[in-house]
């Protein structure tokens, strides 16, 4: 059976990526916004990206105004400022909110309307060309023609998706996760992890995924736990970046499945980070997914080393589990109530939260067949 497998156009990665880059940022466009948010000036990542900028001869402005995860009216003042500018080409730096947002803002400079326009549909005419440069290890947004928007009226994280959105320049220079904190290293590490494993796990998994998709799960579970006990270390850094670009290619071709379909109505309802929540989700959802999928589940659990090489799949993939269930706990993933969500008012939106789950898609990507009984069920269980 066939299958399509896409990467962004140029991926530039390791130490000194950025100045490599600035050959490639030259032949993008004359004005570029950067869209990025406050902390990445303050810590001075944008000089260093306004310094390759300068060298090239590009000119640019800055739109900072992305603070948290991204809504449509922050992508509206995006694009209002895009315009106004005259510019041409877009680059991101940050985390997975600046780049969703580069995206969205991109998607309407070339098709047009609201961002919640394209909810359920295909974006599909061209948009200008956009450069990632992440500084954190883990939203693999650089690398997926995906981005996801809150829509602030229906209070609901839109997942919009498009085969151009995806990024024409991936800049993957480790020096820019140098700093981030130990729980800003702990969520997005573990947003990759999910990536990496449901995209293994996914019904829409495919050889090239699996490929990317292992070598990233390996990576996370021998890199992460260092880069959060000890943020200076240059090695774990470097392997964290290239685990997040691995897993991002992954999930971008193969999906995901139940976890984040349940993980953004956390998000949105309770404003977790996306990371957060994914890892607030991990040990129940898998636990209950594991019987539909034993041998990819086993070879996770083989290829960590949790398993012995001769271990059946039951036995490799309940090990598996188990050092998910340990590397959150080694992140000190807070549960619900320790991030201080009510559970009355939690309890009160289950439904909800189930019923956007699956119109999300995202859980019948899971082997086991789901439906919103078996979702509201998790929901329940993960405040036990």
């Amino acid at each position: 059976m066939s299958s399509s497998f896409i990467m962004p156009r140029q991926i530039i990665s390791g130490a000194g990526a950025l100045k490599q880059a600035e050959s490639s940022l030259a032949g993008l466009g004359k004005k570029a916004l950067v869209v990025t948010d406050e902390v990445m000036i303050r810590l001075g990542n944008l000089a260093h990206v306004e310094e390759a900028l300068k060298s090239c001869g590009i000119s640019y402005a800055v739109y900072s105004g992305i603070s948290g995860e991204p809504t449509d009216v922050m992508i509206e003042k995006g694009l209002e400022q895009y315009r106004e500018e005259g510019c041409d080409f877009l680059v991101a730096l940050g985390g997975g909110s600046p780049i969703d947002s580069m995206k969205a803002i991109g998607a309407l400079v070339g098709n047009g309307g609201r961002i919640t326009d394209y909810l359920g549909k295909v974006i599909e005419k061209e948009v200008p060309p956009m450069v990632a440069v992440p500084t954190t290890a883990g939203t693999g947004s650089e690398a997926t023609q995906f981005t996801i928007i809150t829509d602030t009226e229906r209070d609901i994280k839109m997942l919009l998706k498009g085969a151009v959105l995806m990024p024409t320049l991936a800049v993957i220079d480790p020096r820019f996760t140098m700093t981030a904190p130990p729980a800003i290293t702990a969520a997005t590490g573990l947003d990759a992890l999910t990536h990496a494993v449901e995209a293994y796990t996914s019904r829409k998994a495919q050889p090239l995924s699996d490929v990317f998709a292992l070598s990233a799960v390996k990576r996370i579970f021998t890199w992460l736990p260092e880069a959060f006990r000890q943020g200076g270390n240059v090695r774990a850094r470097e392997e964290m970046s290239l685990a997040a670009l691995e897993a991002g290619i992954a999930f971008n071709n193969a999906s995901v499945t139940i976890v984040h379909g349940m993980s953004r109505p956390i998000g949105a309802l309770f404003h977790v980070p996306h990371g957060i929540s994914n890892a607030m989700l991990l040990e129940k959802c898998l636990s209950y997914v594991v019987d539909g999928a034993y041998e990819r589940f086993g070879r996770l659990g083989r290829e960590i080393g949790a398993a012995a090489a001769d271990a059946g799949d039951r036995e490799a993939g309940e090990s598996f589990l188990k050092s998910v269930t340990d590397i959150c706990r080694t992140c000190e993933i807070p549960t619900l109530q320790e991030y201080g969500i009510d559970k009355e008012s939690y309890t009160k939106v289950i439904d909800k939260m189930a019923e956007d789950a699956m119109a999300s898609g995202s859980p019948s990507n899971t082997r086991k067949e789901i439906g919103l009984g078996d979702v509201k069920a998790i929901y329940a269980a993960l405040y036990d």
